[in-house]
């Protein structure tokens, strides 16, 4: 029996593209469905009652909440290729840290890039660039944070880098300069096909963010 594999998603959302490219690495084919944030379907309701956000990814009618999560559960089913965590007890949660510093720091500072204005915009930026900056420092000379292939820590920071020609628009920042290593590290990711075909056009992202600031009234 074919595994029915579904995901509940919203194209912007860097949590979602991880779950992207998790399956893509696996060669899983998955129905995409698209959710209206404002208007959430019967089904994210019924699949994800207690946080009610995408992603959900749905196997065989049993959903899987939270991206981080999510990412694991694929690479634990579908173990006969293309693994994504190390296979070592304590690299596995050295990667899990990673993974949660990014949603920690990364996420939330590149937030407060583009949603806020003066010294808390200034704070966000300064947060962000010694965020990547640690990061680089964790990436060392290897071509992955997962060694010499993606893995799970790659695949987790991978999407945030859709979002920064808008944190660079509104933070008047230029990233590539701050944090070079990490910049050549994320057009290294976007060479792999798993990558580029499951992540938006950062123009079409920076789109996005100017109409969510028109809509918090941040201009």
């Amino acid at each position: 029996m074919a595994d029915e594999v579904v995901l509940l998603d919203f194209w912007p959302s860097p949590f979602g593209m991880r779950i992207r490219i998790a399956l893509a690495e696996k060669g899983i084919k998955y129905e995409y469905k698209e959710e209206d944030l404002r208007n959430k379907s019967p089904l994210l309701l019924q699949m994800n009652p207690v946080h009610k956000k995408i992603p959900v990814l749905i196997h065989n009618g049993k959903p899987i909440c939270e991206s981080l999560i999510a990412v694991q559960y694929i690479d634990e089913v579908w173990n006969d290729r293309s693994p994504l965590l190390p296979s070592d007890p304590y690299q596995r949660a050295q990667s899990r840290f990673w993974a949660d510093y990014v949603d920690k720091k990364i996420y939330e500072a590149g937030k407060k890039i583009w949603t806020t204005k003066g010294e808390e915009q200034e704070a966000g930026k300064k947060e962000f660039i010694d965020a990547l900056k640690v990061l680089e420092g964790e990436l060392g000379d290897k071509p992955y944070f997962g060694g010499e292939k993606l893995g799970y820590v790659d695949i987790s920071v991978a999407p945030f880098y859709t979002w920064f020609k808008g944190y660079e628009t509104y933070g008047n920042l230029n990233i590539e300069s701050e944090c070079p290593k990490f910049i050549a590290w994320a057009k290294r990711c976007f060479q792999k096909e798993s990558v580029s075909k499951s992540l938006p056009d950062q123009e079409k992202v920076l789109g996005f963010i100017v109409d969510l600031r028109k809509i918090f009234g941040i201009e």
